[in-house]
C-alpha cells in the first residue's frame, strides 16, 4: 500500500496566530509534526501552506512544502488542491494530519490509511477513542460518535450521543452499559474523494454543528471508524 500525508498548516490562525512556528524544544511545530509523519509509512509527506513565513521554515528543515490558496476555508480544500497541484492519481490515499499535532504517533498515522485501503467501500476512514468521564461527553468542543454494526459512522455530534435518556435523567454519570466514543481528527482520503468533497455546498447539518465530516454523511459516503491504536 502506498500512501502520502499532507500537512495543512494555516499561519493565520484566529486564536492563535503563527502556531505553526511556535518553538517547541527548540524546533517549530510544524517541524515535529512533519518528523512525526516522515516516521510512518508514507511514500510522501507534504505541507500545505498560504503563507510564506512557513515555506521557509519547511524549506529550513528539508520539507515538501506546496503554497496554495488564501482563500481556503477548511483544511480539505487544501488538500485537494495539493492533491491538484501534484496530480496525484484518483485512487491514491492521503492522511491529513494537522499542522499543530506535534505527539501524533506514526502507527496511527499508518492505522488509518490501512483502515481505508481495507475498506473499499468507504470513502473515508478516520479514528476514535473511548470516552471515560461524564464531562467529555457533555463538552460540545469533544466531538462524539456514533457508529452501526460495520464500524461505520451514523453521526458526528458536539452534542452528547448516544442519549441515554434514563440514566442521564437521574445522575451526571456515564451508564456502564455501553460506549461512548470521541472523534480524533485524523482522517484518510482518496483524492477523488477530495475532488467531489469540494464541489459539494456546505450542507444543513455541517452548518449547525460545524463539522465538515456531516457534509459527507449527507452525501452518502461511507466514513469507517475505528479505535486509535494509541487510545
Amino acid at each position: 500500500m502506498s500512501f502520502s500525508v499532507i500537512i495543512p498548516a494555516r499561519f493565520a490562525s484566529s486564536r492563535l496566530p503563527g502556531k505553526p512556528l511556535l518553538d517547541i524544544a527548540g524546533k517549530p511545530m510544524i517541524q515535529h509534526v512533519y518528523e512525526r509523519a516522515k516516521a510512518s509509512d508514507a511514500a510522501r509527506v507534504v505541507i500545505a501552506t498560504d503563507d510564506q513565513r512557513i515555506v521557509e521554515a519547511g524549506n529550513g528543515f528539508g520539507a515538501e512544502v506546496v503554497m496554495t490558496d488564501t482563500s481556503h476555508e477548511s483544511g480539505t480544500d487544501r488538500l485537494q488542491q495539493v492533491a491538484s497541484i501534484l496530480a496525484l492519481p484518483k485512487d491514491h490515499i492521503i492522511v491529513n494530519v494537522q499542522g499543530d499535532e506535534p505527539l501524533i504517533p506514526a502507527r496511527v498515522i499508518n492505522q488509518v490509511a490501512e483502515n481505508l485501503q481495507n475498506n473499499q467501500s468507504s470513502g473515508i476512514a478516520t479514528l476514535i477513542e473511548a470516552i471515560e468521564d461524564y464531562e467529555t461527553v457533555m463538552d460540545p468542543n469533544a466531538v462524539k460518535v456514533v457508529r452501526g454494526e460495520d464500524g461505520n459512522a451514523l453521526y458526528f455530534s458536539r452534542a452528547p450521543i448516544p442519549w441515554d435518556r434514563d440514566h442521564f435523567a437521574q445522575q451526571q454519570t456515564l451508564p456502564n452499559t455501553h460506549h461512548f466514543f470521541r472523534h480524533i481528527g485524523i482522517y484518510a482520503y482518496r483524492v477523488q474523494f477530495l475532488h467531489d468533497f469540494v464541489q459539494w455546498p456546505i450542507g444543513a447539518l455541517e452548518a449547525i454543528e460545524k463539522l465538515e465530516q456531516l457534509r459527507a454523511l449527507e452525501h452518502g459516503v461511507k466514513i469507517h471508524t475505528a479505535q486509535s491504536l494509541e487510545a
